[in-house]
């Protein structure tokens, strides 16, 4: 019987309820595989020692490793130790966000290696666009996972759209430079300037990475001293938190010079909030896709999105149709 487990690294020890975006990720699609059918689990890991001891007490089939952070060294020795498992490491990030995390690109390269040379290892990423890039830069193979997100049934909320009083619009994740956060908050106050509205404008707090801190003094410096706007910086939350915080809003952006999912849209979709997104994000609806580096066209874009009644179910429907594509691939990698 299949038995498969996705294991991330975990910084709060917290099995399964975590504010870590790899582990929001990796119940998400635990629980869509479960509803398919397949046994999975989820192990927040702190060393490739923790999961091979945890192995050897619960062996599974499979085990996808969520992110490359584990030593190569250590990886073979994962790996031969348990033969009859079949291993992945799945890269979360697509190309352009490698640039980040030059370690990870260290990794990738060496899995690549790792893959060559073990039976029962796969390198792996959850975009398209990165797996076909591996293959056609290095002619090396590379397993397609992707991220799948939990819809909890068919209904699909719907708050009512805004019709005037305090505008809330969010630009959640961690303030990193290829979140493209200043584009967003320049669209947020113009479209608050043309519905002559107070504007809440929300983001996350509390994780600033690679530059992020100058990000968020540069918002401040764009926003401070207008008297119909509000910059709320929402502390980093729970996952099921922030998915209220989520809810809460009129309206996100998520205009992300590069991307392989973005799990801010996808809790925009479960609570019934549009997104207008970049290009990046490609599993969105086309409607609500605007010109990354053009901050009127994410203020066009959003402004639609804020009359049309329709936007819910056209982001219900695009997820709903990328989980059943993301299905057949991990059916694929478990056969």
């Amino acid at each position: 019987m299949q038995r498969l487990i996705l294991a991330y690294k975990n910084f709060a020890a917290n099995k399964n309820i975590s504010h870590i975006g790899l582990g929001v990720s990796a119940l998400n699609t635990c629980k869509v595989l479960r509803r398919e059918g397949i046994l999975t689990e989820v192990w927040p890991v702190t060393s490739a020692a923790e999961l091979r001891e945890q192995l050897r007490e619960q062996p599974a089939t499979h085990v996808v490793i969520s992110a490359p952070w584990i030593p190569s060294t250590e990886i073979y020795g994962l790996v031969g130790a348990h033969t009859h498992t079949w291993f992945a490491m799945n890269c979360h990030s697509n190309v352009g966000f490698l640039q980040a995390d030059s370690n990870g690109v260290k990794l990738v390269r060496e899995a690549m290696e790792v893959e060559a040379g073990m039976p029962n290892f796969h390198l792996a990423g959850n975009s398209q666009k990165f797996c076909k890039w591996v293959r056609s830069a290095y002619a090396r193979p590379c397993t397609y996972l992707p991220n799948l997100y939990f819809l909890e049934s068919a209904y699909i909320p719907t708050p009512p759209l805004y019709s005037g009083g305090t505008l809330r619009i969010g630009a959640f994740g961690a303030t990193r430079p290829l979140k493209n956060f200043m584009s967003a908050a320049g669209a947020a106050l113009e479209i608050s300037r043309r519905y002559k509205a107070q504007l809440e404008l929300w983001v996350s707090a509390g994780r600033t990475e690679g530059g992020g801190d100058t990000i968020l003094r540069s918002a401040r410096a764009m926003l401070e001293g207008l008297p119909h706007v509000k910059l709320v910086e929402n502390g980093w939350q729970t996952w099921p938190r922030f998915r209220q915080s989520v809810g809460h809003m009129h309206l996100l952006l998520q205009p992300s010079y590069t991307e392989s999912f973005n799990m801010v849209t996808a809790d925009g979709v479960a609570e019934g909030v549009a997104s207008v997104v970049s290009h990046a994000i490609d599993w969105a609806p086309e409607h609500w896709k605007a010109t990354m580096d053009d901050v009127l066209d994410i203020a066009r874009v959003g402004r639609y999105l804020l009359t049309d009644p329709c936007a819910p179910r056209d982001g219900y429907e695009a997820l709903t149709e990328h989980n059943a594509e993301g299905i057949k691939a991990w059916r694929s990698f478990l056969v």
